[in-house]
């Protein structure tokens, strides 16, 4: 049987750097926020959501204003419930089918932003936290996103601390050192190959 290993982490932690060192080592790694981001391209799922918001959420290109919604559901919890509710069953279905094309790997890994606050952790044999200071978080998504320091505080209030997410986990990494990172990483694939 397939062992699922959940990987998460806050806004900026560093998950999706461990996440593509790991697939680079052959292992199977499904990324939720990307499979999320296709399955919102579905015109049908497009159009659920789009009745949701009482505003323009499109582009001039007709495709989904990813900032625009993300400022909407991070300001509104009840928002952010309703998405959900239209876009997570259909990952799960998703995951559910790209597991068995990996049923032949010991253990493949599920990189999920929220996935003690979406209560997926259950559905993991074992659970990988990444962790950094808040203020490197915020640095580091400032760079990437382009986003004020306000919208990344906002989403991490919207998140679990480390402190309880650490507290859930089997296994933590901190990244800070990217060398570190790695290692530690490394070490953790020793002891998941053996399980």
């Amino acid at each position: 049987m397939t062992k699922i290993i959940g990987l998460t982490g806050g806004i900026g932690s560093g998950k999706s750097t461990v996440a593509h060192y790991i697939a680079s080592k052959g292992i199977p790694v499904y990324i939720a926020d990307a499979a999320a981001k296709e399955i919102m391209e579905q015109p049908d799922v497009m159009a659920q959501i789009k009745q949701i918001f009482h505003q323009n959420v499109m582009t001039s290109e007709g495709k989904l204003d990813r900032k625009v919604i993300g400022q909407l559901v991070f300001t509104s919890p009840e928002l952010l419930k309703k998405l959900n509710a239209i876009v997570h069953p259909l990952v799960k279905t998703h995951f559910i089918e790209w597991l068995q094309q990996h049923k032949t790997s010991s253990f493949v890994l599920k990189e999920v932003a929220i996935l003690f606050e979406s209560g997926g952790n259950k559905e993991c044999d074992k659970v990988i936290l990444v962790t950094a200071p808040e203020a490197i978080r915020i640095q580091r998504t400032m760079l990437r996103d382009k986003i004020s320091q306000e919208a990344i505080l906002n989403r991490i209030q919207n998140q679990l601390s480390d402190a309880e997410k650490i507290q859930k986990s089997d296994f933590v990494i901190s990244n800070i050192d990217i060398k570190e990172t790695y290692s530690q990483t490394d070490e953790i694939l020793k002891i998941l190959s053996k399980l």
